[in-house]
């Protein structure tokens, strides 16, 4: 296991942050922890970030100036160590950078920091993406949090009373996944309530994609209201994820998306892609926290 890091809020909340892929593992709040647990029998993960692509890229690569390069599906910043910048009792800031192994995936200079503080009740994450290099830098970037299912009584089941309640009234349509994760250009229609998606294991077949989403923010709710509440800022996509079997639900937020079925452009070509000029940064945000 990777080594962590706690940190700690006056109230006692607690995170713990995994040098490999400055994923949290544990966000606890009361000593109860609403981070999903990662066991392997049904996702090995917790809260990746997705980084330099997010999804699956058309073919397993992406093409720089017409040379393809081989990128696994939410790129490769989730697995690989990042160092510590900067260490306090209640945060937390970790970098990874480019070298010759990332450079042979993704042919650019980066820097990617992500602090991590908790304060009372939540946790909260700021992203900076820095192009150190002297072209352009596309780039993607999502976070992936994955919470217990069910978290505070009810039951994992249609009707056990678990939504997921979006800050505006979403359109009841996403995207359908094709082969390979690829996004093709049909939609499936969701029973989506306005703002409100009542949960149930047989819708999720596939990830729920929300492309240009009108919400900020999304809660994932128990029956008694109980809520874990994720706030973005400067991620236009959303999606809500989990295995049909699997006792977890997954929030994301994204800058960027899977390719279209049938893309074979340039990397800085693809849907949603962002550009960053050199020596230039960029800033995003994510905000986690429980709600009564």
């Amino acid at each position: 296991m990777s080594e962590t890091i706690e940190i700690q809020a006056e109230d006692g909340t607690t995170a713990r942050i995994a040098l490999l892929g400055a994923e949290p593992v544990s966000w606890q709040v009361g000593g109860r922890d609403y981070l999903w647990s990662g066991d392997p029998e049904h996702w090995n993960r917790h809260a990746p970030w997705l980084f330099p692509v997010v999804g699956a890229s058309a073919g397993g690569t992406v093409r720089v100036d017409g040379r393809p390069y081989p990128m696994a599906q939410h790129g490769f910043a989730r697995d690989l160590p990042f160092t510590v910048v900067a260490r306090g009792d209640d945060s937390v800031t970790l970098r990874l950078t480019d070298d010759a192994g990332t450079r042979a995936h993704y042919p650019f200079g980066f820097r990617l920091d992500v602090t991590a503080r908790v304060t009372p009740r939540s946790l909260a994450f700021d992203l900076a993406v820095t192009n150190s290099g002297d072209t352009p830098l596309p780039y993607g970037l999502g976070f992936h949090p994955a919470f217990p299912w069910p978290f505070a009584g009810g039951e994992r089941r249609a009707g056990g009373g678990y939504a997921v309640e979006f800050e505006e009234p979403e359109r009841p349509f996403v995207p359908e996944v094709g082969e390979g994760g690829l996004l093709v250009r049909s939609e499936r229609e969701l029973p989506l309530d306005g703002a409100r998606l009542d949960l149930d294991p047989a819708l999720f077949t596939e990830a729920l994609v929300f492309l240009n989403a009108r919400s900020r923010a999304l809660r994932f709710v128990a029956p008694g209201g109980e809520a874990i509440a994720m706030r973005v800022e400067d991620f236009p996509h959303l999606a809500v994820w989990t295995r049909p079997t699997a006792p977890f639900v997954s929030l994301e937020a994204w800058t960027g998306h899977a390719d279209w079925a049938g893309f074979a452009g340039e990397l800085s070509e693809r849907d949603s892609q962002r550009l960053l000029a050199p020596g230039a940064s960029a800033g995003h945000g994510i905000v986690l926290s429980l709600e009564d």
